[in-house]
């Protein structure tokens, strides 16, 4: 049985991939921060939880070694960096305190998290890794300065990761997702727009 490493597992596009995979019959390693309640509602054997914060190495590297050894040692065969926020405003306003949070999550955690799978897969001659992203990495707008950024970032590390994994098997890609409503819209929803209706807000 293969094995998926996937990051913000608990809510969002992270929880949904979790649930494709465990139908699909893949030993899901779900990794989420602080909640956890969407995970716990699973009753599968297949779906094993994994708490870490994800902006500090010494969590990263104690979370993969757990997924690991969860596997039999077998090691992660497909992973999915998901994880991240969504840091907005205007951009002269917009701290290097909010800078470093978000390169933490969406561009570092995913460098570290591909450093340490990526061998394995290599030796085993197989692997994945889908980096997810936003049509902002391309085409970014006003106000999203931070997401923009690492985003973009995270595309030029999914295409080197490509190139270096390809003579391994290794298959390296990045999805870059469009508006989805997720619990993130609706909390941004209710902190911009609460005058106004979901649906609104979303048109």
């Amino acid at each position: 049985m293969k094995s998926v490493l996937i990051t913000g597992a608990n809510s969002g596009i992270g929880f949904a991939t979790a649930q494709r995979f465990l139908g699909a019959r893949y030993r899901v390693l779900a990794h989420y921060h602080e909640n956890k309640q969407n995970l716990e509602r699973i009753d599968n054997p297949n779906l094993h939880l994994f708490k870490a914060n994800l902006a500090n190495l010494e969590e990263i590297e104690k979370l993969f070694s757990e997924c690991v050894a969860s596997t039999s040692e077998r090691g992660v065969d497909i992973l999915v960096n998901n994880a991240g926020t969504s840091a907005r405003g205007p951009f002269e306003e917009i701290t290097d305190e909010v800078w470093q949070a978000d390169l933490d999550i969406k561009l570092f955690a995913a460098i570290r998290t591909c450093r340490l799978a990526m061998p394995g897969m290599k030796e085993r001659r197989w692997g994945r890794i889908l980096n997810i992203a936003t049509v902002g990495a391309k085409a970014p707008g006003p106000g999203g300065a931070p997401t923009a950024v690492s985003r973009a970032a995270g595309m030029a590390l999914t295409k080197v990761l490509a190139g270096e994994g390809a003579p391994y098997n290794v298959l390296v890609n990045a999805l870059c997702t469009g508006k989805i409503i997720t619990d993130q819209v609706a909390r941004r929803h209710q902190k911009l727009r609460p005058d106004m209706s979901l649906e609104d807000y979303l048109a």
